[in-house]
């Protein structure tokens, strides 16, 4: 039974940004910080199985892919690494690359990576602030200028870079070609709204992800069954014995946390190990203080929808 308030760690990038708040408090001392990942506190904790961040871009991220779990068990890896993206905030003209314009053989993307024309091949698209993105395992992707992303992932530092726009970094072009696909990624699809206070961003078999707002002064309880996080994205609310607000991420795991929506009410992404689909007993409202919770019956509508979770196209985003 595990409540935590996470440690924000920051990490200096050279296409990130010198002044991240909300985001973080932290001073960069004219150097600019690109990540924040969200840690469990503690040295002598077990590793979780999904890593937390916070994206901040100034100039494009490389061009990259990471292997999915065969592929990375073959090259003696621990795991692969799916991860998913919901956009908190785009300047004009901001975008991402999923996948390639048109399939390509192996011989055809290698030609591309050594002469640098990739970046010409993936499948750039705008977005803007509440868009999600899915970024399967094996799809070639990039993050562009402009944005802050809150990525939820599988725990893996493993990316093999395609290209980097001159940085001079480390190309993986051997890897790279052995982990990617070599056609355009799925459709992605609109998220779908779960109840009033909850929407469903993601399903898959890594981890499901979730948006819930509480209206303001609300009471409500958490059921983590599973490895959980919880990152503010708006507003405040007190949870267990911690206030959190904007920036701020949570871990939980096998415990209920009480859950106190601020004056401005609170928005909150919530990711949770996969395999199962969403988690009817999440969200609770609490209607007698803080102190117990009255679990009301699914709607109507909510029930249809878990019970069929399995049966969902394995990503789900917003339009291509």
């Amino acid at each position: 039974m595990t409540i935590e308030l996470a440690r924000a760690h920051t990490a200096p990038k050279p296409w990130g940004l010198a002044d991240v708040r909300p985001w973080s408090g932290a001073t960069s001392d004219g150097v600019s910080i690109g990540e924040i990942s969200y840690q469990r506190p503690g040295r002598t904790v077990s590793a979780p199985a999904l890593l937390l961040k916070v994206l901040l871009t100034s100039q494009p991220l490389s061009i990259q892919v990471h292997p999915d779990d065969d592929t990375a068990h073959a090259m003696g890896l621990p795991n692969g690494k799916t991860e998913a993206w919901y956009i908190l905030g785009a300047k004009p003209g901001a975008k991402v690359a999923v996948g390639l314009k048109q399939s390509m053989t192996k011989l055809q993307l290698r030609a591309a990576i050594n002469d640098g024309s990739i970046a010409e091949h993936v499948a750039w698209r705008g977005v803007a602030a509440g868009d999600v993105i899915v970024v399967p395992a094996g799809t070639i992707h990039a993050v562009g200028a402009g944005l802050v992303i809150a990525e939820i992932q599988q725990r893996s530092d493993t990316t093999f870079r395609l290209f980097d726009y001159g940085r001079s970094r480390e190309l993986h072009v051997e890897r790279a070609l052995a982990a990617a696909h070599t056609e355009p990624a799925e459709l992605q699809l609109w998220p779908h709204r779960l109840t009033d206070e909850r929407s469903l961003l993601v399903d898959n078999p890594h981890f499901v992800f979730e948006r819930i707002e509480l209206q303001p002064g609300s009471s409500w309880c958490l059921q983590a069954i599973r490895e959980t996080w919880v990152l503010i994205i708006a507003g405040s609310v007190t949870a267990s014995t911690f206030s959190v607000a904007t920036g701020d991420a949570l871990f939980v795991e096998a415990d209920r946390v009480e859950l106190g929506a601020g004056a401005d009410g609170v928005i909150a992404l919530v990711a949770y190990v996969g395999a199962g689909g969403p988690v009817v007993e999440l969200l609770q409202r609490l209607t007698v203080g803080l102190s117990r919770a009255v679990q009301d019956p699914p709607p109507p509508e909510l029930t249809p929808i878990l019970a069929q979770s399995s049966s969902f196209p394995s990503y789900r985003g917003t339009r291509p």
